[in-house]
């Protein structure tokens, strides 16, 4: 097969491709791969080329030593995504479909009459969109570091009370940082956290890209009952940056069903509800 003919695949990636490619179509091909998707797992090229893993890590380690993809622990993200955060516009699309399947699942975790909070993200503010859908839900206070986020929620007023953290301006996220934050956060207690992450590991918890979204996680964190992790099959055995939490902080982690089953029977083993939607 030529490598015109291999490259005229791209539009249908995740369709059978012939055996024995170059090695260089091959590479060109997961790059494009990796910057549609935003990341992809060893495992996946290995089955989708019909080559070892030692081949597909290979391939990774070319791209990488070409500055064209950064490796994480089992599998490999964009440079570009390595390097720093990318605008919440930006992001909004990339696996929505599994975002909005998260968010509706996770909008059922939510009874009348209790106090949230929610994160920053795309996630996050497809799980605002799916809470403002449920016209049975009543006497709801939604508090948020997330300014998109509260006027979304705005839509659903008086039925939900709407509570702003407060802070200083992240505009990439639309969310709102220390030092003001977090003193208001210190001072509550609630049901329910709803947190988004850019990484989520068995062994080393969950992590963030960002250095102030991770601190404003973390008092989350501390001043609910219960936390969910809302994360995509991309993020599960992802090291990111910065630390948010550790696995026994975490109750329940909702994904898709993209999600690594190795992964997920670990994060079950350590005691957390994982549902996969």
């Amino acid at each position: 097969m030529t490598e015109s003919a291999a490259l005229e695949l791209q539009d249908d990636l995740f369709g059978a491709l012939p055996d024995n490619l170059p090695a260089e179509v091959r590479q060109q091909l997961t790059h494009q791969l990796l910057e549609r998707k935003g990341f992809v797992r060893v495992r996946e090229l290995s089955e989708r080329f019909g080559v070892s893993t030692v081949t597909a890590r290979n391939d990774l380690q070319v791209l990488e030593e070409r500055r064209l993809v950064h490796r994480v622990h089992g599998g490999a993200m964009p440079a570009n995504a390595a390097r720093g955060e990318r605008p919440f516009e930006e992001v909004a699309s990339h696996h929505a479909d599994q975002k909005a399947l998260i968010a509706r699942t996770a909008a059922t975790l939510v009874s009348n009459g209790e106090a949230i909070l929610i994160d920053v993200g795309t996630t996050a503010a497809a799980l605002a969109r799916e809470l403002i859908a449920r016209t049975d839900l009543t006497d709801l206070t939604v508090i948020t570091n997330g300014i998109k986020i509260a006027l979304d929620l705005e839509a659903a007023y008086p039925r939900f009370s709407i509570v702003v953290t407060g802070g200083t301006l992240r505009p990439k996220q639309h969310s709102l940082v220390d030092p003001l934050a977090a003193p208001m956060l210190q001072s509550l207690t609630v049901d329910t956290v709803f947190i988004g992450c850019n990484g989520i590991h068995p062994d080393t918890g969950v992590s963030n890209i960002n250095l102030p979204e991770a601190a404003i996680k973390r008092t989350m964190i501390q001043a609910a009952n219960r936390c969910v992790v809302l994360a995509d099959s991309t993020k599960l055995g992802v090291r990111a940056l910065a630390q948010v939490c550790t696995i026994d902080e975490i109750d329940v982690v909702v994904t898709d069903r993209g999600a690594d089953e190795q992964h997920v029977a670990s994060l079950r083993s350590q005691g957390v509800d994982v549902i996969v939607c």
